[in-house]
């Protein structure tokens, strides 16, 4: 692809600790990317931090998840005619260094969508116990499904070509969209690759993600994953 347009976008919710930090690290590593900032209904500063660094902030009036904000980015991109989307969370996990290397399937044309892995290459990455049974039970489920390994299901370190940013302005999943998003892709014909990466730990903030809620999590991802195969995919 030549001189592709690129948009870095950038989900937030209560991040105002690091979302100003990850602004600066995209705009250093990949200064030819455009930046745009989805704030979800954040109470504190996040939209006030990143729109005094100079980017683009759409804010929703309330806190929708996770889905919704990155389907917010996502019409943005297909509207503003961007030929690929990656998707920088702002907490500080995903090093903006190696976004071009996330981009490098998509430009030469190897892939629809390219997820960043952390256990492949040496990414070293180590989960906590009940993170960890959800990607396992997650990575082979999918596996199967789409019949090739995948072995991040759950990173929100992407890199979406233009198909699938216009596939995903229509359709994207609510809750915890990433292994859903995969099976829906895999049933339209998109072409899914993995890239090694490797990650940082959360900068600031907390995660949303207890024992609990990762139990709740498997068994409803799991429900709308046997519903997708079900139903016809628009």
């Amino acid at each position: 692809m030549y001189d592709p347009k690129i948009l870095v976008i950038i989900p937030a919710f209560n991040e105002e600790a690091t979302v100003g930090s990850v602004i600066d690290g995209v705009r250093r590593c990949a200064p030819e990317a455009d930046i745009v900032v989805v704030n979800d209904g954040s109470r504190d500063s996040t939209a006030r931090i990143a729109e005094g660094r100079g980017v683009k902030v759409l804010s929703h009036i309330y806190n929708l998840g996770i889905g919704a904000t990155m389907q917010t980015g996502f019409k943005y991109a297909l509207n503003k005619g961007y030929d690929i989307a990656v998707q920088v969370d702002a907490d500080g996990q995903h090093p903006p260094g190696q976004i071009r290397l996330l981009m490098e399937p998509l430009l030469e044309g190897k892939a629809d969508l390219a997820i960043g892995s952390r256990f492949i290459g040496e990414g070293g990455y180590r989960p906590s116990a009940a993170r960890g049974a959800g990607i396992a039970f997650f990575s082979r489920l999918v596996s199967l499904i789409l019949r090739e390994k995948v072995t991040d299901t759950t990173s929100g370190f992407r890199a979406a070509g233009q198909r699938c940013i216009e596939f995903f302005s229509s359709r994207y999943p609510d809750d915890y969209p990433e292994v859903e998003s995969l099976v829906l892709l895999h049933k339209k014909g998109f072409s899914i690759m993995e890239v090694p990466v490797r990650m940082e730990e959360r900068a600031g903030g907390r995660s949303s993600i207890t024992p609990l809620r990762s139990v709740y999590y498997m068994i409803k991802v799991f429900l709308a994953i046997l519903v997708d195969l079900i139903k016809k995919v628009d």
